[in-house]
């Protein structure tokens, strides 16, 4: 069977998206949440025959939330009733609107840092402040903390849970989120989650929040499951309890949805089951590939395989020079671009993310590089 990571390094260079024109040609790029695979064939056709029809148009219909509930349904026995599901550009636009509604201007939402760093733009362009609940041993939540921020927020906050954990991959239990429920409604505070990565697990099962905790919220997307972060839309998902709560919400929250977007994740989630069965086993070998890379080449390095995402959070405290940030160095002596960890928030100094969904060859080429360039 073909893998995933079949493109060479030449047919990836011809790519015009940020992974790979933000460094020099001579940088390996494995930062940026983009994949390094061919798109699904039923993408492709769809995208192909709606722009030479010239439906590009403004939104309509609910194909792209059928197709979600069908895949959701099938994926994780998920019945989610597509009338229920609120369509929005994205996952931030989705996050930044339930904020709003959620909250009082200059209230509080709760994050566990280290976190996606997008997290803290939107919080603080909605003109909320930041409360941290800084994530515990071994990259999981730390119900104590937790318990300590949400009383800090105060009633009326929000909980910013990202489920799967970028960066760590962790995959929060069902028994985790009943617990975060339960604190949540004792201290008033209102749970949003972000679950884009919903369909990137490696290893274990993906609970969704929603049925777990009733009135809750998720955000969904096929973008990064299937590559299509160029070809963006979301799904706004309320649980039982809180879909009276949409009524308050602006119907601007949906303007500026792509209708090619939802048609190119329409058909990813229709068509490309197959493709994504052999996503996750190639992810799942080179999660393998890194581990034995790092154990023969960069011992002194430290990490805790993924359980979900193509994300691996590595602890490079001493490969590096101390008081070094490790991303910089990586990429002035390396030449391979990953994120630095600071960037995540508390707990990132001394960390790096990068980015497995590659070919074999280049993960193997890139932590080479980095060997070479350790202490």
């Amino acid at each position: 069977m073909t893998s995933s990571f079949d493109l060479t390094l030449p047919e990836l260079r011809t790519r015009t998206s940020e992974k790979w024109v933000r460094y020099p040609p001579d940088v390996l790029p494995l930062w940026v949440a983009e994949m390094d695979v061919r798109p699904v064939p039923a993408v492709v056709e769809a995208v192909n025959r709606t722009v030479a029809a010239g439906d590009t148009g403004y939104p309509g219909g609910r194909a792209y939330a059928e197709a979600y509930a069908a895949f959701a349904a099938d994926r994780w026995g998920w019945t989610l009733d597509p009338a229920s599901l609120r369509r929005v550009p994205d996952v931030l636009t989705g996050i930044a609107e339930l904020i709003g509604l959620l909250t009082a201007p200059a209230g509080a939402v709760v994050i566990n840092p280290p976190v996606y760093p997008p997290f803290v733009s939107v919080i603080t362009h909605t003109g909320r402040r930041v409360v941290p609940a800084p994530l515990g041993a071994r990259g999981r939540l730390d119900l104590d903390v937790l318990a300590e921020a949400f009383e800090q927020a105060g009633p009326g906050s929000v909980y910013l849970l990202c489920h799967p954990h970028n960066p760590t991959g962790t995959l929060h239990t069902a028994v985790e989120l009943a617990a975060v429920g339960a604190l949540a409604r004792r201290a008033g505070v209102r749970v949003v989650a972000d679950e884009i990565h919903a369909a990137l697990v490696l290893y274990g099962a993906f609970t969704p929040t929603t049925t777990v905790i009733p009135d809750a919220f998720a955000l969904h997307s096929a973008s990064k499951t299937f590559n299509l972060a160029g070809l963006p839309s979301a799904l706004l998902i309320p649980g039982p309890d809180a879909r009276a709560d949409l009524a308050r919400m602006s119907p601007f929250a949906g303007h500026g949805s792509s209708n090619l977007g939802g048609i190119a994740q329409t058909a990813a989630l229709l068509h490309g089951g197959a493709w994504l069965d052999g996503l996750l086993d190639d992810l799942r070998a080179n999660v393998a590939l890194l581990d034995t890379l790092l154990t023969r080449l960069l011992p002194a390095a430290t990490w805790t395989p993924p359980q979900a995402t193509y994300l691996t959070w590595l602890d490079l405290h001493a490969v590096v020079p101390a008081g070094v940030d490790p991303a910089q160095h990586l990429l002035d002596r390396a030449r391979v671009a990953v994120n630095p960890g600071p960037a995540f928030g508390a707990g990132g100094a001394g960390f790096v993310r990068l980015n497995v969904a590659t070919s074999p060859a280049i993960l193997t080429e890139a932590i080479e590089r980095i060997a070479a360039a350790a202490v």
